[in-house]
């Protein structure tokens, strides 16, 4: 019995299509295994901020053929190996991370109950579209269709890359194979270690090639997809932080040292990743700022749920990495959007990552 009422609780029921007879009531409204009617009613929404969200989301459109990659297409060729390898490894580790996402974000959404939070991964799902397509033409603009193969597909022939992919795919393919609530928590998880954590090598070794005046077409590519995925991380931020209001047993101990683990390999695994193609030899990065840099993002991702320091004596931006902030602020335009401090809802309009 005791059993059968442990399966029971830990079940999570993919949301119905039609249904006439669900709750409209909105102080019932729940994440999960909600009755759900699936009516978008945007004036009537139990979590208040997917509605500052939603705007800054929709405003943050752009199309990746505005920028323009003529010095870019000059510059590849002149690049030098270890930044021009650095470059093809990572853009290829960037086109799977997004197109992972867009793949696994509309499984999430099925079991996904309240109407406004789908919504935003809607969007979400949408932008991750929207950079797959940025890398494509980035890669169509500098090289030719056999290295652009090449480039696409480094992250199944690389066995670095791919062992690196292992760690996320698997937790989302998991979650396919077994839908319950114990492994909705780890998909969330997941993804916030993704959006938080996974792409922020990337970010600066692009970002440094901007310090060194290399590929600004490439670079400002780069931070309208940052300014994205800034979002995306304030998303499933909240998304977590509401499941621990309504489903407080995935928050016990023995769940908060599950995800402290996983984002320690998630961390393990960017810095393992930063040191394999960064490296020491690119001008402006070292090894040992990539790892004091990413143990910093893990505590702030961490810290950011209530749930204390993982890594005593990063709590503090390194000062020799601060450009990077400074890059990722898409407009130089800085806002408290989260905190309802945001002056104006603007395409220029930037989240900062203070997550």
């Amino acid at each position: 019995m005791n059993r059968m009422n442990t399966q029971q609780s830990n079940q999570i029921r993919r949301k119905p299509l039609f249904n006439p007879e669900g709750d409209i009531e909105v102080r019932n409204r729940r994440l999960i295994n909600f009755n759900t009617t699936n009516i978008n009613d945007f004036n009537n929404m139990k979590y208040q901020w997917v509605s500052d969200w939603y705007r800054q989301a929709m405003n943050n459109f752009w199309i990746p053929e505005e920028i323009n990659l003529n010095q870019d297409k000059s510059d590849y060729p002149r690049l030098p190996k270890a930044e021009r390898t650095a470059y093809d490894k990572i853009l290829s580790f960037l086109v799977y991370l997004d197109s992972l996402q867009s793949a696994n974000l509309p499984n999430i959404s099925q079991f996904v109950t309240a109407n406004e939070v789908n919504l935003c991964l809607n969007i979400q799902t949408f932008q991750e579209c929207i950079h797959s397509q940025s890398y494509s033409y980035m890669l169509d603009t500098i090289c030719n269709p056999t290295e652009r193969n090449e480039i696409l597909y480094q992250w199944k022939t690389d066995e670095h890359l791919l062992r690196r992919n292992e760690f996320i795919g698997n937790l989302y393919n998991d979650f396919i194979e077994h839908q319950d609530k114990e492994h909705f928590f780890r998909v969330l998880a997941a993804n916030f270690i993704l959006e938080g954590v996974y792409f922020y090598s990337g970010f600066m070794f692009f970002y440094n090639l901007g310090r060194n005046g290399r590929m600004p077409g490439s670079v400002q590519e780069i931070r309208y997809i940052n300014r994205d995925e800034n979002t995306h991380l304030w998303l499933f931020h909240n998304i977590l932080l509401e499941l621990k209001k309504e489903e407080p047993e995935l928050f016990d101990s023995a769940h908060i040292d599950l995800f402290a683990d996983m984002v320690r390999e998630g961390v393990d695994q960017e810095i393992a990743w930063g040191k394999y193609v960064i490296g020491n030899e690119i001008e402006g990065l070292n090894e040992q700022m990539v790892e004091d840099y990413i143990r910093y993002l893990g505590n702030l991702r961490y810290s950011s749920l209530g749930l204390g320091t993982l890594y005593p004596g990063c709590e503090e931006e390194p000062e020799n990495m601060k450009w990077v902030s400074a890059y990722a602020d898409a407009n130089q335009v800085k806002t408290d959007f989260f905190e309802a401090r945001s002056t104006a809802y603007a395409k220029s309009t930037a989240i900062e990552d203070d997550l």
